[in-house]
């Protein structure tokens, strides 16, 4: 059969990733966790139930934010999937090691990669109000993918990327809580090299 990578978007920052062999999620947010919290920031999707029955091979969290880091959702996704890999920055790693004590939990910050379900995960920067916050780009089956994660511009994290074409990168535009807006994504997009542009 022909590789293919399937991209589905989750909502919010949330991406499904299927190789042909594996299946990635970044930061899954399928609950009303933060609405709880903060009742004026309501979903503005639906959340379809079906993929709460994803299981992942690998999860990456860019940041600790609670509609990033969603345990609600995670305790659904990592339920009976012990061999999953979590790929999360130091302001999560702690709580997330203790609670899925099955997954293999990775100290996920920029500079570092790994490889996982054959393909290499590398963290780069991300300028939010999470200091540890991170960018991921996913390489697999001769594709690059960039996801920002929430980021405003910066030198920072244009700076922490290798020098390499990618064949989409993944940002926010809504210019709130410390993100770009579609001026400053405009911009952003301009300086890295990428084939598509998904905002």
């Amino acid at each position: 059969g022909k590789n293919f990578m399937k991209i589905t978007f989750l909502g919010q920052n949330g991406f499904l990733i299927e190789s042909k062999n594996s299946t990635f999620v970044i930061d899954p947010y399928l609950s009303n966790s933060v609405e709880k919290i903060e009742p004026k920031n309501r979903r503005r999707q639906k959340i379809d139930e079906s993929f709460l029955k994803i299981k992942p091979n690998v999860v990456i969290i860019t940041h600790s934010h609670a509609d990033h880091y969603d345990e609600e959702t995670l305790d659904k996704l990592l339920e009976n999937n012990a061999g999953a890999t979590l790929l999360v920055p130091p302001s999560v790693f702690f709580g997330a090691k203790k609670r899925y004590p099955d997954c293999n939990c990775v100290y996920f910050r920029s500079g570092t990669s790994y490889s996982a379900g054959g393909a290499l995960f590398t963290a780069v920067r991300a300028e939010h109000s999470d200091p540890e916050a991170i960018g991921a780009i996913i390489s697999c089956e001769g594709k690059t993918l960039y996801f920002t994660g929430d980021t405003l511009y910066s030198e920072r994290v244009l700076n922490s990327h290798p020098e390499k074409r990618f064949d989409a990168v993944f940002l926010p535009i809504n210019g709130r809580g410390n993100n770009m807006n579609v001026s400053d994504a405009e911009r952003f997009v301009r300086r890295v090299k990428a084939r598509f542009v998904v905002p």
